[in-house]
């Protein structure tokens, strides 16, 4: 019997590799309305966090609310980059394909909307692995790195927080697994990122079939 017995996989940048694109369009945006970034800049600065959270500090930065054809935009051309680009990150398919071998329950707790996910999830073609054990920021009062979101989804589950597994790619969901008393993986391929991770208490690891030793 294995002392993990249901892993909680966070969606952009674990199943599907969103983030790059996202952020690479959302500085081009603001950089046009003048608030000079980069998308490294963003993804530091953003990633994990609930849409919501992102938007105000946008909007603190530009100095009131944003004009509506900056939401038009950024919506679009992320709508068209999503169909053109996005794909599922290296290695997932295997790794949920040999939970489902070993019968371990996974499901999915993401700050993004649950629109969001039903594209990008059916886009990769992962939507099937986690119908109907899919969690949104949209789900509970507080998002990451707050643990409201995993609670609940272990909550839902059924299972005690002691024995879900995170699997995460952000500094704010590794807090929110830390903060929610659940174990948790930090995911990254980028040498910068990996002792944010490590600080923040996950253990990491740069190919997601390693999970498989933490369980």
């Amino acid at each position: 019997m294995f002392a993990t017995e249901l892993v909680i996989f966070d969606c952009d940048g674990v199943l599907v590799d969103s983030e790059s694109i996202v952020c690479r369009i959302l500085a081009e945006e603001m950089n046009k309305l003048g608030m000079e970034t980069t998308a490294e800049e963003l993804d530091e600065q953003f990633s994990g966090r609930p849409a919501q959270d992102c938007l105000l500090e946008i909007e603190t930065r530009f100095g009131g609310p944003l004009p509506d054809h900056y939401f038009g935009n950024t919506e679009r051309r992320i709508r068209e980059a999503f169909h053109a680009e996005l794909d599922s990150v290296a290695g997932i398919e295997d790794l949920l394909d040999h939970l489902l071998q070993i019968n371990l329950q996974s499901c999915v707790a993401s700050s993004g909307s649950h629109e969001k996910m039903r594209v990008t999830l059916n886009k990769t073609g992962l939507y099937e692995y986690f119908d109907g054990r899919i969690f949104s920021a949209e789900d509970v009062s507080r998002g990451k790195p707050h643990p409201d979101l995993f609670l609940h989804a272990a909550r839902t589950m059924g299972v005690e927080p002691q024995h879900c597994l995170v699997v995460e790619d952000s500094i704010a969901g590794v807090r929110a697994a830390v903060a929610a008393g659940m174990p948790v993986v930090g995911y990254s391929t980028h040498p910068v990122r990996a002792p944010q991770l490590e600080k923040s208490g996950a253990r990491v690891i740069s190919d997601l079939m390693a999970v498989l030793n933490f369980l």
